[in-house]
């Protein structure tokens, strides 16, 4: 496909509207990444599309800059002659909340100059101002499927003009967790919609499925020369063979390399990043942790004081991985072995965005080294057998550019970051105990969620009632490791439930 590269146009140079490319331009975005300049073209005819493209390539604004283009905003002239001014006339459906508020932010950004709308509707939050911006009028709304279709079912959303329909990280948005509700979605949306699919990762059995949603989609693939591999190559890519009972010792040498900023470290459970960053913190670094057992507002101050380096420590859960995208994180940390190759991709492209380089770190337990083994021969690392490493291996501190003076505690010289507590923690209009749980304690590490229902194990669909009778779905990750669930319950309070033996309806003696 012979798009213009960055180097040689312009977002101004595909018919931008001005005021599009003025708000970018602010921002410090001038040209666009390949996926971009290979997506306007064909986004801007109306067709459909299967855009894929390595994590923090650019999708956002391959598919948010076509959207905005073709938004009738409220200061247009024809605006007042739309069939329903207000209703929402852009959708894009994001597995995680995370992922939803990045989506939203983009495209507010993007659109700000021209008075476009962007509202985000998503779990874990009050109904009623969602309902109250979705009454004054939205362009563009960005969500997740459980609180879109709570408020589908309810009346409050109208899917009757939308025009674009996007699914964000279409590969866990069409896995069967999320397949039903998808297509209720889109059962509400015009036949005429143009229907545009994004990931990093699209295998052929998600191409065949997509299909069956779209009219004669262009599959778009985007690479920049020299980086044909399927990591991105400005991410060195560390590998090492790791003792469980070593790991924090081995972590906390790791967070004293060479040139580490912001870092992102990730868990396959909610218990061991919640453990982890209270072992963090112990040791003098300024952590905080986003999961599952956290209520939004807590996710989101974590994610604040993130981005303002108040902490400079992320511990997350999978839950995150497709859905942080903060300026520079020079580091990913594997805490523990990703599941698969597709979450090792999401994981590692946490850092190296826009352009910029990073490092990944994987620490591999014995126990997974056949888990390990598939994803490196998957993505062709060259890493079959990772050298097996403790917190006083040279080549760690070779490596890594460690001080060899290096403990087990951060310096307190360095200890310059404010810290979590820093951050405010917003009043979201939550339910719950863990709801305003900002801090450690039991609230983090409770078997329960935050919006009040039992984590499904495995890491399939999660749905809940929340107080006002609504749901939420988005992907759960695993409540604990096997055998831990009976200690990793929260228990409510007040008295237990009295339970009556009933015999045919009467009770019994």
């Amino acid at each position: 496909m012979n798009a213009p590269t960055p180097a040689e146009s312009t977002f101004s140079d595909f018919g931008i509207h001005p005021q599009i490319v003025e708000a970018l331009a602010d921002r410090g975005i001038v040209s666009p990444f390949p996926i971009q300049a290979m997506t306007l073209p064909i986004a801007l005819s109306g067709h459909d599309i299967i855009g894929q493209a390595k994590t923090g390539t650019g999708k956002t604004l391959g598919f948010g800059v076509p959207i905005l283009q073709k938004v009738v905003a409220p200061g247009d002239a024809e605006f007042e002659s739309l069939p329903f001014p207000g209703r929402p006339q852009a959708l894009v459906v994001a597995p995680t909340r995370e992922l939803a508020n990045q989506v939203s932010t983009d495209l507010r950004n993007a659109g700000v100059k021209r008075g476009i709308r962007v509202e985000t509707i998503y779990g874990g939050r009050a109904f009623e101002p969602q309902i109250d911006a979705l009454k004054r009028g939205v362009e563009v709304v960005v969500g997740t499927p459980g609180r879109l279709i709570d408020l589908m079912q309810q009346g409050h959303l109208r899917l009757s003009s939308i025009r674009t329909l996007v699914l964000d990280e279409a590969d866990e948005m069409l896995d069967l967790g999320f397949l039903p509700d998808v297509e209720k979605l889109l059962a509400q949306t015009p036949a005429s919609r143009q229907t545009m699919l994004f990931s990093a990762t699209m295998p052929g059995a998600i191409v065949t499925l997509a299909r069956r949603y779209m009219s004669q989609p262009t599959h778009i693939r985007a690479q920049v020369e020299g980086d044909e591999g399927q990591t991105v190559a400005a991410i060195a890519q560390f590998v090492y063979r790791a003792h469980a009972m070593d790991k924090v010792e081995l972590l906390a040498r790791v967070l004293q390399a060479k040139d580490r900023g912001l870092t992102i470290i990730f868990s396959r459970t909610k218990r061991t990043a919640a453990k982890v960053t209270d072992e963090l913190i112990d040791r003098g670094f300024a952590a905080a942790s986003i999961h599952g057992d956290l209520g939004q507002g807590a996710r989101e101050q974590a994610l604040r004081a993130f981005r303002s380096g108040k902490v400079d420590i992320l511990v997350a859960t999978d839950v995150a991985a497709r859905g942080i995208d903060v300026e520079n994180v020079t580091h990913v940390v594997n805490y523990q072995c990703p599941e698969d190759e597709k979450t090792y991709l999401h994981r590692t492209g946490r850092t190296g965005r826009a352009g910029l380089t990073g490092v990944a770190i994987t620490l591999v337990d014995w126990d997974d080294m056949p888990r390990w083994g598939l994803i490196n021969k998957s993505l062709e690392l060259g890493i079959p057998e990772p050298p097996e490493t403790y917190s006083s291996s040279e080549h760690l501190f070779a490596d890594l550019g460690i001080d060899p003076k290096a403990t087990g505690r951060l310096p307190r010289a360095s200890r310059t970051r404010a810290g979590l507590d820093a951050e405010e923690l917003e009043d979201l209009g939550e339910t719950g105990k863990s709801a305003k749980s900002g801090g450690r304690g039991r609230e983090q590490r409770g078997g329960h969620d935050s919006r009040g229902g039992r984590d499904s194990r495995g890491g399939g669909e999660h749905r809940s009632r929340d107080s006002r009778g609504g749901r939420s779905s988005e992907r759960s990750e695993p409540s604990s490791a096997p055998g831990a669930a009976a200690d990793s319950e929260v228990k409510t309070s007040g008295a237990p439930r009295q339970r009556r033996r009933t015999r045919g309806g009467k009770p019994s003696a």
